[in-house]
């Protein structure tokens, strides 16, 4: 029996309008009845997605900033915590600014951007977080970083990943929750890491675990999971590896893998 689901936010759970239909609340409350722990797992600041676990009621520790943050919104306890290496959040900064990157900070569940622009706006809208502006970056770099994150153009950030991941081997997790956004974390902030130390938390073995998930950032936890299920609109790479391919998230793909795999309809 499945004793944890741990559920993606952007283009999982969330239609392409950015709801959780009323038919994937009732299958998610059902799920909390049978006994299951419900967590969300997102890329998204704390102070974001724990507007969402409490749109659904979740009283759970939650996975935020790719796995940086395990943390549960309503007392603020944290499970589980890894920041950026402070010596690689410098070097990434400097190379940032010598490459003139869009870069911003996630420090103290806080977002900052070295200048107002449409990146940041965009990104701030998106996830529905307030952000500010410091221009001097390096102010703030010595505090703990949950994440870094550059925006700019696919293909750019593919070649800036090939080119940085040989660097940071060991160092830093590279990933890419977007095309457009690539990410650097704490080498053992992924989905699959923090997935682990709240199943050790439930109580229960990872082969009781599900993991639902649309993009490369949701590889580690889909591998890791005793279920790993991608979305219909999932990227293809994801797809290959998962247990299960699902509905897409305008079909109420999130209720599909619970009604098939926990309530057994």
């Amino acid at each position: 029996m499945y004793r944890l689901i741990a559920i993606d936010i952007d283009d999982t759970l969330l239609t392409d309008d950015g709801r959780i239909t009323d038919a994937t609340r009732a299958a998610l409350a059902e799920a909390v009845k049978r006994g299951v722990t419900v967590t969300l797992a997102t890329g998204r600041m704390f102070a974001s997605a724990s507007r969402i676990a409490e749109q659904i009621g979740l009283n759970v520790p939650i996975i935020t900033y790719q796995g940086a943050l395990v943390k549960t919104p309503f007392d603020g306890n944290v499970l589980y915590e890894r920041n950026v290496p402070a010596d690689a959040a410098r070097e990434i900064l400097d190379y940032c600014r010598r490459n003139g990157l869009h870069l911003q900070l996630y420090t103290e569940d806080e977002l900052y951007a070295a200048e107002d622009n449409d990146k940041v706006r965009e990104y701030a809208e998106r996830s529905d977080v307030p952000y500010r502006v410091e221009p001097d970056l390096d102010k703030l770099i010595d505090r703990p970083q949950s994440k870094m994150l550059i925006i700019g153009d696919p293909d750019e950030l593919d070649r800036i990943a090939d080119e940085l991941r040989p660097v940071y081997k060991g160092r830093v997790h590279i990933t890419k929750s977007k095309p457009n956004y690539l990410e650097f974390l704490h080498p053992e902030a992924t989905k699959g890491h923090a997935l682990a130390a709240l199943a050790r938390h439930v109580g229960c073995t990872m082969e009781q675990t599900i993991a639902v998930g649309d993009s490369w950032n949701d590889r580690e936890m889909i591998e890791a999971a005793g279920l790993g299920v991608a979305m219909g609109n999932a990227i293809e790479s994801l797809k290959a590896i998962a247990g299960f391919v699902t509905k897409t998230n305008n079909e109420d793909g999130v209720k599909h893998v619970i009604d098939t795999f926990i309530l057994n309809r």
